[in-house]
């Protein structure tokens, strides 16, 4: 396994780690309650999913 010669720079550590973005996660409307959800992924306040109703994915007022 090959190990460095000598330390890394901290400007050059920094200037690598400066592309480690996040991104902003993608929201579409719900086309059955028009509330915002995440793509592929059942709706968090009606639970349903295309055009299925899942019960599990229904957010309730109890879950911490």
């Amino acid at each position: 396994m090959a190990v460095p010669k000598r330390k890394t720079s901290r400007s050059n550590t920094r200037s690598r780690r400066a592309n480690w973005k996040t991104t902003a996660t993608v929201l579409s409307a719900c086309p059955n309650c028009n509330e915002l959800r995440q793509p592929h992924m059942a709706c968090p306040s009606c639970g349903t999913y295309a055009g299925r109703h899942y019960a599990a994915a229904e957010r309730t007022e109890h879950q911490a």
